[in-house]
């Protein structure tokens, strides 16, 4: 129906515009390394893989007839590439996956026909690739950004679905170019909520009921009233963080299991993390600081093991269900190379990402009020009880430091790193959080000195 050579000119204008593109401009050169009719009839449906300025990315494409502009389009204008020349006429070229029908056709062929739906919806937020969701029964992901190898969604949650792990949605049919994912269909975990919603819900009850800003003030020189607890507000988090720590453990325990450990190099991961303080200015990091918190990790005898690990650990990438939580999107941080996000590292990793959500969620949850007392104890609270949950379970194994002063010192050096990276892609993509991470970075730089 359509020459992948007609396609070009459109998709090379389609990339800048979208989420999971790297650049921020149409790529230099391009080349379509695989190109697939899936449904020749209107609406067509084709899918290619393409070499832009040397890394490739899935686009699926639809075409409809020029004439036939969809209303979901209306809504939806970075989902449209253009008009191309067809064998059938001139048509509109958009993305697919914003077509209920095509969405359907999809899932059929991802399952070879196995599964059958009658409603479908895009996830309606950012991610670094697409996600569509049927009968509120199952997932299917498209992957964009394409790298050699089996991609870590896919790998990892088979792999620890087979060693016992059931806190993952373990992957119900997978379509691959050669050995690489371009797509997984998984079950849809209907009725969960995310924890990041979680999160910000209960802020938002202990700021109704300690809201500090509205309480009169009657005698100036009485003493301040007591800090408030976020015990004593309905919506208290901290069972939760404790129930999510010890999840986040036997996910550790498990990866241990299913992929192996190796002996922890704190050396190496200060050379790392080192480097990566380099990308970040003088006024936003204590270079004195950053040397205290790498000795410190070098001093380290017996850091614990090094392991597979989630590798972007954060409140947005756990549900709570009826049946507890799970842990969702194991394809690591997007910015670094898959051989990078496959690499064994420290559990606590993971550990210093969650505590850095949780830091996150305390300041987004604040909005436009001034408390920062209130956020700084609901963050202190969340945090302990998270801590405390993983380290009853994590210490019935072996991957973890040797002592509590061992233990602080790799937590505080990849808390470090966690910030360094928050940093970086806030200045990316979200400039006006980018004081979350700065806060958090002179923070660490005054426990350090």
């Amino acid at each position: 129906m359509i020459a992948a050579e007609a396609l070009l000119p459109a998709v090379a204008g389609f990339l800048p515009r979208q989420r999971w593109y790297a650049g921020n401009t149409a790529p230099s050169l391009l080349n379509v390394v695989w190109i697939e009719e899936t449904r020749p009839s209107w609406p067509a449906l084709v899918d290619l893989v393409v070499d832009a300025d040397g890394a490739r990315y899935q686009v699926v494409v639809g075409l409809r007839p020029v004439h036939e502009y969809p209303d979901f389009l209306r809504t939806h204008g970075d989902g449209v590439l253009g008009e191309v020349d067809t064998a059938y006429g001139r048509a509109l070229a958009y993305e697919a996956t914003l077509d209920y029908e095509l969405g359907l056709v999809l899932l059929d062929r991802v399952t070879q026909g196995k599964e059958r739906a009658e409603h479908v919806r895009p996830v309606g937020v950012e991610q670094s690739n697409s996600s569509l969701i049927y009968d509120d029964r199952l997932i299917l992901k498209v992957f964009r950004r394409l790298q050699p190898g089996p991609n870590p969604e896919v790998e990892v949650t088979e792999t620890l679905s087979a060693v016992g792990f059931s806190h993952v949605a373990a992957p119900l049919a997978t379509m691959a170019l050669e050995n690489t994912h371009l797509a997984v269909v998984q079950p849809y975990l209907v009725g969960g909520t995310e924890g990041w919603a979680l999160a910000l819900t209960s802020l938002r009850d202990f700021f109704g009921v300690f809201d500090t800003q509205s309480v009169p003030i009657i005698d100036p020189n009485a003493p301040p009233p007591p800090a408030p607890d976020p015990s004593e507000a309905g919506g208290d988090f901290a069972a939760e963080a404790e129930r999510l720590g010890v999840v986040t453990a036997e996910l550790h325990l498990a990866m241990a299991e299913a992929f192996g450990q190796r002996a922890a190099d704190p050396w190496a991961w200060a050379e790392d993390i080192g480097a990566q303080a380099l990308r970040v200015s003088d006024q936003s990091l204590d270079p004195g600081a950053v040397r205290s918190v790498l000795d410190d990790l070098r001093s380290v005898s017996h850091a614990g093991a090094a392991i597979r690990v989630h590798g972007d650990y954060h409140l947005g990438q756990v549900m709570r269900t009826d049946a507890g939580w799970f842990v969702l999107d194991f394809e690591g941080e997007p910015a670094r190379p898959l051989e990078e996000r496959r690499r064994p590292s420290s559990p606590l990793r993971d550990v210093a990402g969650m505590l850095r959500s949780l830091h996150y969620a305390s300041i987004v949850g604040l909005s436009d009020r001034d408390d920062v007392e209130l956020a700084q104890a609901w963050e202190a609270r969340n945090r302990q009880a998270f801590l405390d949950g993983y380290l009853a379970e994590a210490k019935r194994g072996s991957i973890l430091p040797s002592d509590e002063q061992s233990l602080l010192a790799v937590l505080r050096a990849f808390e470090l790193e966690k910030a360094v990276y928050e940093l970086c892609y806030e200045d990316s993509y979200r400039p006006h959080w980018g004081h979350i991470p700065m806060a958090a970075l002179a923070r660490l730089s005054r426990r350090a000195l």
